[in-house]
């Protein structure tokens, strides 16, 4: 990434995200402030190619920037993040079609907000299973999905939804559709009210939806989620999550330095736990790099290819992902020991509230028992292999 992108998004941060963090927790509302200012830099077509009118960034970059906007406020970031997710399955799997070319361009023009539903009722976190089918009456579709979560389907233009590819089509056998919310009806199943990352606004609701049968991906969605919904998804939020640790642990260090200036030539007895916590987001932060670097790898070997089954890859990644929503609370927990009561305070400099709250939310998103029920079943298969 540009020195002056780093610092342009770090202006945003500061002017744009950081004044109304709290307010968007607090109200469990959409950071609208940020997203205009996201919008006006071009940053949400970051993804899409720059034949295609974007910035071309790849998927490090793109992880960069959510780590700098998990710095200022967690929902931002996450809400970026997924959106991200879904450029990415367009850009890897749908840009052989003149419609999603068009698609892609539009993302880039119109600064669209792109959501996602993969969750079920009566499914759950199994985004790999679907209930719900897609039904095809000449050149449309329509759909209908009971999803219990959909995060921030009012503010965005289109969601992309899974589906199985026909009525008579197997729970795997799906399918990726990107439905416009204009043409969608969305019935609200839950509120969402929870103990962080409120700002991503992700209330359940029944989707129902029809349109152009062009607007279905061209790839299977068992090949979109090995390419892009499984490494994207986990990179950019282990990203996003450093940030937020990155956050807290600058707050720690800004209450040791000021307690060391009280009585100089004496380290607080916080200074030692300091050095501690940095050193576990140290750890952190090197899981993050190396398997976003192995990704990007992936992905430049692979570019128009389906990625070839790799065990030991998929379970780096799971392991990034149940490591790093570990490790976030612990860092940001430690940051609060540090700060004492000045980080329990909400009305502090120092406060870590929303940060930890928030920090709890990584863990669930994806259940790690999923996560690591399905690495448990690999390290078995790998083995045998």
């Amino acid at each position: 990434m540009s020195p002056e992108l780093l610092a342009q998004l770090h202006d945003i941060g500061r002017t744009r995200v950081a004044p109304f963090a709290a307010e968007v927790d607090a109200g469990a509302r959409f950071p609208h402030e940020a997203f205009a200012a996201l919008k006006e830099a071009r940053l949400l077509s970051c993804y899409v190619p720059v034949e295609y009118g974007g910035m071309g960034l790849n998927v490090i970059e793109v992880a960069r920037i959510g780590e700098v906007l998990g710095g200022y406020c967690g929902s931002t970031a996450m809400v970026f993040a997924m959106h991200q997710i879904q450029v990415a399955c367009i850009v890897h799997h749908a840009l052989g079609s003149e419609n999603f070319q068009a698609i892609a361009r539009e993302i880039v023009e119109r600064q669209l907000v792109l959501a996602s539903a993969t969750t079920e009722l009566g499914i759950g976190g199994d985004v790999r299973t679907s209930s719900c089918a897609l039904v095809v009456e000449g050149e449309r579709y329509r759909i209908e999905k009971k999803a219990p979560v959909i995060s921030y389907a009012e503010h965005a233009d289109a969601i992309l939804v899974t589906a199985r590819r026909a009525p008579d089509a197997g729970p795997n056998d799906q399918v990726h559709i990107f439905v416009r919310v204009a043409n969608a009806q969305l019935t609200p199943l839950s509120t969402w009210d929870t103990l962080g990352f409120r700002g991503t606004c992700s209330l359940g609701f029944t989707l129902l939806a029809e349109g152009p049968v062009a607007d279905v991906l061209p790839a299977p969605y068992a090949e979109i989620h090995a390419k892009s919904m499984h490494g994207f998804s986990h990179g950019t939020w282990a990203a996003l999550w450093l940030g937020i640790a990155a956050d807290a642990v600058a707050k720690a260090r800004a209450f040791v330095r000021a307690e060391a200036r009280k009585t100089p030539g004496t380290l607080p007895p916080s200074a030692m736990r300091l050095a501690e916590v940095d050193a576990m987001l140290f750890t952190m932060r090197g899981g993050v790099e190396a398997t976003l670097a192995e990704y990007q790898r992936r992905l430049d070997l692979y570019p128009n290819q389906p990625f070839p089954q790799d065990y030991a890859f998929t379970l780096r990644v799971n392991n990034l992902k149940v490591t790093t929503s570990q490790l976030i609370v612990d860092v940001v927990s430690r940051a609060l020991l540090i700060c004492g009561i000045q980080g329990y305070r909400n009305d502090s400099k120092h406060s870590l509230g929303r940060h930890l709250r928030d920090a709890y939310g990584a863990a669930l998103m994806v259940n790690n028992d999923r996560i690591l029920l399905q690495s448990s079943t690999i390290q078995i298969v790998a083995r045998e292999g």
